[in-house]
């Protein structure tokens, strides 16, 4: 039965080439970029899925006064199983990022062009194979009569860009109720180029900001005021101890198998040579193994700022911007041993189950309760210019969708 499946898959090339078309001719911006958002594509594979066998169709609105329609769309779309009571979800957002500098386009961004086996355009990789991938497995299952074990449906999510609010984070908030407590997901916007990288687990983000207050004097006269930028330079010395006190290894995170702490961005202070800056602005970028607690770095972060605060005679307010926490999927969950499987019989190659120091929407999913994989063949192009996507992929990531919901007990 699966290499009928596969089969159906191979034949699907016209179909990618089409919807991949129609999709990336409707500029998916988020109206808090100055886009339309993603209704025009919407209204696209709403047509498409229409047009197939699903069992169920909804459309989960949530409402944004900046969007020209009012709302911003999330779809589902559901495929019956023999088992009603739990269902494998794949999860792609229809949203894609402004095109960016036009003259480093060898194509119309919003024209899909295709060369071989690749196609060009915004959006075609980030998030548009991935949707099409999940599109084409139950496609294949459809055209050829065959119900999977347990349902299979697509979410496909508005607003993944810019932070989710208006997508995955709504969807569980106000229509959560749509989603089973055996339910399981795959998260196609993540992995790499042969194909081996099964992600179950993110560290969690923790930013800090900090504003270090002395006080601003001529540079001659050092001793009539206090300079907040050595003092905050201290600080940021300082800050490295969080490296010795949270400092437990994940070998699941790979190479960068323990917690980071990294000063990064520096406002301007003083715009003049010879002044010494009463105020001093930087910030923190923390990514913590999930087995610490972020209130716990940021007690430690606290108590360190206040020993800069007493040798320097300076003020400093450490402020988190950011605090998320992002729980893992177990590495023995059966979408995980199944996803291994279905890699293997696919890509014939040797998949490692893996957490990565980057976030994805995958995290809201596993904070509340369900277990998600984050798998794709990718060329990792998304966000460039001249994005493209693997016809080759987009089947291949369909296949091992398909070994999967077969699979599914």
């Amino acid at each position: 039965m699966t290499k009928e499946l596969f089969k159906k898959i191979d034949g699907y090339r016209d179909f990618i080439i089409d919807i991949q078309t129609k999709m990336t001719a409707c500029p998916a911006i988020s109206p808090h970029e100055g886009g339309l958002g993603e209704s025009a594509k919407a209204e696209v594979l709403l047509k498409v899925l229409k047009s197939m066998k699903f069992d169920e169709i909804k459309v989960l609105n949530v409402k944004d006064k900046k969007s020209p329609t009012g709302v911003r769309p999330n779809i589902v779309a559901k495929y019956y199983g023999k088992n009603r009571q739990k269902t494998l979800w794949v999860m792609a957002h229809m949203d894609v990022v402004p095109p960016g500098d036009l003259s480093l386009w060898k194509t119309d961004p919003y024209k899909v062009v295709v060369k071989g086996d690749k196609i060009y355009g915004r959006g075609v990789e980030d998030n548009q194979q991935g949707l099409v991938s999940g599109l084409l497995a139950v496609k294949a299952m459809m055209e050829l009569g065959i119900r999977p074990p347990v349902n299979y449906a697509l979410l496909l999510n508005a607003d993944e860009e810019v932070g989710s609010d208006f997508g995955i984070i709504a969807v569980l908030k106000q229509y959560g109720n749509i989603f089973g407590k055996n339910d399981s997901f795959f998260v196609p916007d993540g992995g790499n180029s042969d194909g081996t990288m099964i992600e179950i687990a993110e560290k969690n983000l923790l930013w800090m900001k900090f504003t270090v207050k002395g006080k601003q004097t001529h540079a001659s006269m050092p001793n009539t005021g206090v300079n907040a930028f050595v003092a905050g330079s201290a600080l940021v010395i300082a800050l490295r101890d969080l490296y010795k006190k949270f400092n437990k290894k994940d070998k699941l995170f790979g190479d960068v198998s323990y917690s980071t702490f990294e000063a990064t961005k520096a406002e301007a202070n003083v715009p003049n040579v010879n002044t010494i800056p009463g105020q001093h602005i930087f910030y923190l970028d923390c990514r913590v193994l999930p087995s610490y607690d972020n209130d716990k770095v940021i007690a430690e972060i606290k108590r360190i700022a206040k020993t800069i605060e007493k040798k320097y005679k300076v003020t400093v307010k450490a402020e988190a911007l950011i605090s998320e926490k992002s729980l893992p999927t177990n590495k023995n969950a059966e979408i995980v041993k199944l996803t291994e499987q279905a890699v293997k019989a696919v890509y014939h190659n040797k998949p490692v189950v893996q957490g990565i120091g980057g976030g994805t929407v995958s995290a809201y999913l596993r904070n509340a309760g369900f277990p998600a994989v984050v798998f794709s063949k990718l060329d990792d192009t998304m966000h460039q210019p001249n994005e493209n996507s693997s016809i080759k992929n987009t089947m291949g990531d369909a296949k091992v969708f398909v070994h999967v919901a077969m699979n599914f007990k």
